[in-house]
């Protein structure tokens, strides 16, 4: 079984997650082999929040060249967890 811990990895901070999060849109990297509701389970439990959505994708990894090498980067999975309007939003967003 699977903590929480090991299925939300970290937030992703980037110009349009930011904006989201205004929105209580909130994007993380999650597992590879995370799935919606194990996402759900993870937010709601390490941020004590209610989740109204969870939307999942895949990020393929690309292909990279070192001179005449070439190597991919790791594929990944990217969250974006929607809160409910009464669900309080989450601090480690406000705070950048």
């Amino acid at each position: 079984m699977k903590t929480p811990y090991d299925v939300i990895l970290k937030p992703v901070i980037s110009e349009k997650s930011m904006e989201d999060a205004q929105n209580k849109k909130y994007t993380f990297k999650v597992a590879v082999d995370a799935n919606k509701t194990q996402v759900k389970h993870a937010v709601e439990e390490i941020f004590d929040v209610e989740v109204k959505k969870v939307n999942i994708m895949n990020v393929v990894g690309k292909q990279k060249r070192m001179g005449r090498s070439v190597g991919m980067t790791a594929a990944s999975k990217k969250a974006i967890v929607t809160l409910t309007d009464k669900s309080k939003e989450i601090e480690f967003f406000q705070s950048l």
